[in-house]
């Protein structure tokens, strides 16, 4: 693998992201930030990865037919705060 897709419900919180990102740089992996099905406040809590990660993929909000409000907005890819 050259890639390690860390995502903040599969390592129980931001805290633990942050861990697993360091140790991915450590070992020499490339970092991804993913995301399950989830609201704009659970990516508004991923955001902080976001600068170590080669890519986001944080779209979860978009599969949701209503998101909470304030919500954070999509448009071409890019992520609108």
């Amino acid at each position: 693998y050259e890639m390690v897709n860390i995502k903040l419900d599969k390592t129980g919180g931001l805290t633990e992201a942050l861990l697993l990102a360091e140790e991915a740089e450590r070992l020499g992996f490339a970092r991804m930030l993913g995301c399950m099905l989830c609201t704009s406040r659970a990516i508004s809590a991923a955001l902080p990865l976001a600068p170590l990660a080669r890519f986001a993929d944080l779209d979860g909000p978009t599969w949701l037919a209503v998101d909470v409000e304030p919500a954070l907005h999509f448009s071409t890819g890019v992520l609108h705060l």
